[in-house]
């Protein structure tokens, strides 16, 4: 392990714990998705509004957590989300009716996402270049562990114990969060250094950033290749019990291996940082979506019938090229406004975030029917984030 690297191994846990609540707020309950909806008498196209409305309230409110941070300190928002987090899952636990259900999860929405943009500000804050492409590695290895365990345990509390149970686990979650929070984690971003929290000036940042060409070009690649793979979060229940045969306990069969390509690519890209330029580093991911994909879609294009493990192993190769170009993409984006690293962090989240439910709410059920479908939705997706990465690659080359 690098010694900047081993130097900030306890941050890295930290920052990577509390971007857990994202995934886990995702992840946790797919499993049970059908029997929500038969407890509250919805359809499962109902049902997924749970996870539509949850994106959407996530999506909105990164578009604030940064710039609140930027205006009193990165730890008061932790704190603040954690806590309501925390509150939100107990109210999921409670519903006894789809509207209530729906209220609580635009409350998890609203909280999820903050560690994820607070933790890559902090990290921004704290270390320049190499050191901050290798935490950025880091905590993306850690933090990927999360999407792998979270059906499994969402599926094991479900057998053993009831679908409410699993939003007793998430109030649970954010509440060992908001302590580890509360005793471990530094203020990084010192009063000197802080925005007004004005609308004026937030929508003047918000400007500034957004209006960038090339912050537009890098977020839309970024969103279009990690929109490849979400495809398959919200199709889950759908492509593993009805294509692949296997059961809500099962889910690892998909998520695993798809974390475990996250994991390494994570691990390559902070292997290459400070020997590889970043632009390299950004190619060689491309390269290995590029291979993926291709399998991916011929595979569905030849087999008679998709079937484990064949369906699930381009997804984790996709995953590896995903992660070996995004800390690198994101550190761009934030670099290009060193004062402003809050509102860049905020605005690339939502706009990804944005992309997500979209994928969630309208374009997964409409190719769920098919691993072949999912297979060319995947490549039509990365086709897209390549060619906003190659605009932005001419603008900068000019």
């Amino acid at each position: 392990m690098h010694p900047s690297t081993r130097s900030h191994f306890g941050l890295a846990i930290l920052l990577a714990a509390l971007s857990t609540l994202g995934p886990f707020s995702i992840d946790t309950f797919l499993p049970a998705m059908s029997a929500i909806g038969q407890s509250l008498a919805v359809s499962q196209l109902q049902m997924q509004q749970a996870l539509t409305v949850y994106l959407l309230s996530y999506a909105v409110m990164m578009l604030w957590h940064g710039s609140i941070s930027d205006a009193v300190g990165r730890r008061p928002v932790v704190l603040v989300t954690t806590l309501l987090f925390s509150l939100a899952s107990i109210g999921c636990a409670l519903a006894d009716s789809l509207g209530q259900l729906l209220l609580f999860r635009a409350l998890q929405g609203f909280c999820g996402g903050a560690g994820l943009v607070v933790g890559r500000a902090i990290i921004r804050d704290k270390l320049d270049g190499a050191d901050a492409q290798r935490l950025m590695s880091q905590v993306t290895m850690l933090f990927s562990l999360s999407p792998a365990i979270a059906p499994v345990v969402g599926g094991w509390l479900f057998g053993a114990f009831g679908w409410h149970s699993i939003f007793v686990f998430m109030a649970l979650i954010g509440l060992a969060l908001f302590l580890m929070s509360w005793f471990a984690l530094p203020e990084t971003h010192h009063e000197s250094a802080r925005q007004p929290l004005k609308i004026k000036y937030l929508l003047a940042n918000y400007w500034q950033v957004g209006r960038k060409r090339e912050f537009q070009l890098l977020t839309a690649a970024v969103s279009f290749n990690f929109a490849g793979f979400f495809l398959y979060i919200p199709s889950a229940p759908v492509f593993l019990m009805q294509h692949l045969h296997l059961g809500p306990e099962q889910f690892l069969w998909m998520f695993g291996p798809a974390v475990s390509g996250i994991m390494f690519g994570a691990y390559l890209s902070g292997k290459m940082a400070g020997r590889v330029s970043q632009k390299d580093i950004v190619s060689r991911g491309y390269v290995v979506m590029f291979i993926a994909a291709g399998w991916n879609l011929l595979y569905n294009l030849l087999a008679p019938e998709a079937a484990m493990p064949w369906a699930v192993l381009p997804l984790a190769l996709y995953t590896t090229g995903m992660s070996i170009a995004a800390p690198s993409i994101t550190l761009n984006l934030m670099d290009q406004f060193p004062s402003l690293r809050g509102t860049a962090s905020s605005l690339q989240g939502f706009f990804q975030t944005m992309m997500s439910s979209v994928v969630a709410g309208l374009i997964a059920p409409l190719v769920w029917g098919s691993p072949l479908s999912l297979a060319a939705s995947m490549m039509v997706m990365l086709v897209l984030g390549f060619v906003f990465r190659m605009g932005y690659r001419r603008r900068v080359t000019r």
